[in-house]
This record gives C-alpha cells, sequence and structure tokens, in this order.
C-alpha cells in the first residue's frame, strides 16, 4: 500500500516549464512502478509516462524529448519535470503507483487526488 499526494500543478505560458513532484508514503515504495498520467475535460485519462522500481523509464510518443520522470526513493518523491510546455498539455495530471507498468490507468491501483496544469497560448 502507498499515499501519494502531488504537488506543483499551476499555470504556465506555452514554452515554459513545470515540474510536478508526488509525495508518497507506505511499505514497500522502491518495489512499485510510478506514473504519471493526465486527464483534460471530456477526454479519458491517458497515460504520461511511468518509471519502474529498477529506475527504467516509458514515455507516451507526445511527450517524449520534452517530459522526463524520474524519483528519488530516499526522498520517497517522484518528478514530473515538463518542459517546452504546450496548449495541449493542459489536464490534471495524477500520479499513481502500482506493482507492474500498464499503459492502461485501469490498471494501476493507487492514484493521488491530482493537480492542475494549465498551459497557456
Amino acid at each position: 500500500q502507498v499515499q501519494l499526494v502531488e504537488f506543483g500543478g499551476g499555470l504556465v505560458q506555452a514554452g515554459g516549464s513545470l515540474r510536478l513532484s508526488c509525495a508518497a508514503s507506505g511499505r514497500t515504495f522502491t518495489s512499485y512502478a510510478m506514473g504519471w498520467f493526465r486527464q483534460a475535460p471530456g477526454k479519458e485519462r491517458e497515460f504520461v509516462a511511468a518509471i519502474r522500481w529498477t529506475g527504467g523509464s516509458t514515455y507516451a510518443d507526445s511527450v517524449k524529448g520534452r517530459f522526463t520522470i524520474s524519483r528519488d526513493n530516499a526522498k520517497n518523491t517522484v518528478y514530473l519535470q515538463m518542459n517546452s510546455l504546450k496548449p495541449e498539455d493542459t489536464a490534471v495530471y495524477y500520479c499513481a503507483a502500482n506493482n507492474a507498468f500498464y499503459y492502461s490507468y485501469q490498471s494501476w491501483h493507487y492514484w493521488g487526488q491530482g493537480t492542475q496544469v494549465t498551459v497557456s497560448s
């Protein structure tokens, strides 16, 4: 079991950067895959990025080269560094944890409350 709380959402201009943080608590944090998903109004929740407990990372094609996921196990924190932001990145971003990696949000067990990211043109 893990508990997740996101920080860092806000308003940013197109082309700017924003860093999201996800503070985790609970047992066996290092053995979990951690992911970021996002959901825009009227759309399904979609995969953004994930990092496995071994350190390997996976990105959606739409954010590859712009976003970077990382984790600091000593701080029990996962980050999403978002650069070159576009208006289409606007969404509620959710941190998630699971015992394995999946692209589908429906397969992830633990979720944060979400944080709003708005990118203005």
